[in-house]
């Protein structure tokens, strides 16, 4: 992952780009863990108007999705306000009014961000442990506002490039349980056959 400085600019360029050519940009985990994440959804039967947050939006392409499945209660958060105006511009561009975006630092979340059913990370949590500046404390953190966002018996969804299913279990164990891991491409290394991806489900206690 990129340090989060060059993010601002990673999105002030895709901002330029859809502006000129209508793209939205890189979705950095690809189509499947959109769909494993839907497909899950479904499976569970959440209801439709059950509101949902998208931790690190990026460009919104999960919420559309969402949308675009039939939930109605849905917001993504990012820090990065070229993030929200680019998600913005994806919105409407898709016609997806009932989609809300905000500029949140999630580490310290506003009063308003609360009582959330679902939230959903993909490489946020990532991000936030790769800050080289007190990584393990804003982990810490993390926890701390997921908390504090998600409803008791909520559920969080979390895809991972970096944390294995025990390193995620062992930083998500207080006030969290897991529900289950969802399946992931894997991938071979020197005949060894390695995870590359990570994608759990908690519920929070």
């Amino acid at each position: 992952f990129p340090p989060p400085s060059s993010w601002d600019a990673a999105y002030e360029r895709e901002l330029q780009t859809f502006e000129d050519i209508g793209d939205a940009g890189e979705i950095w985990f690809g189509e499947e863990s959109m769909v494993r994440i839907i497909r899950w959804l479904e499976k569970q039967k959440v209801p439709l108007d059950s509101s949902v947050l998208d931790i690190g939006t990026g460009n919104g392409v999960l919420l559309i999705e969402l949308a675009k499945t039939g939930y109605v209660n849905l917001t993504g958060i990012d820090y990065s306000p070229s993030a929200i105006q680019l998600s913005e511009k994806v919105r409407e561009k898709q016609g997806m009014s009932n989609i809300k975006l905000k500029v949140e630092d999630f580490l310290a979340p506003s009063a308003e961000l609360s009582g959330f059913e679902i939230c959903i990370d993909k490489g946020t949590f990532d991000a936030i442990s790769l800050n080289p500046d007190n990584a393990v404390g804003k982990r810490k953190q993390y926890v701390r506002s997921l908390c504090s966002v998600l409803k008791p018996e909520g559920f969080f969804l979390i895809t991972s490039c970096n944390w294995t299913k025990e390193e995620l279990l062992n930083e998500f164990r207080e006030g969290f349980e897991i529900l289950e891991e969802l399946p992931t491409p894997k991938f071979c290394f020197g005949g060894r056959i390695g995870n590359s991806v990570t994608a759990l489900v908690f519920q929070r206690k």
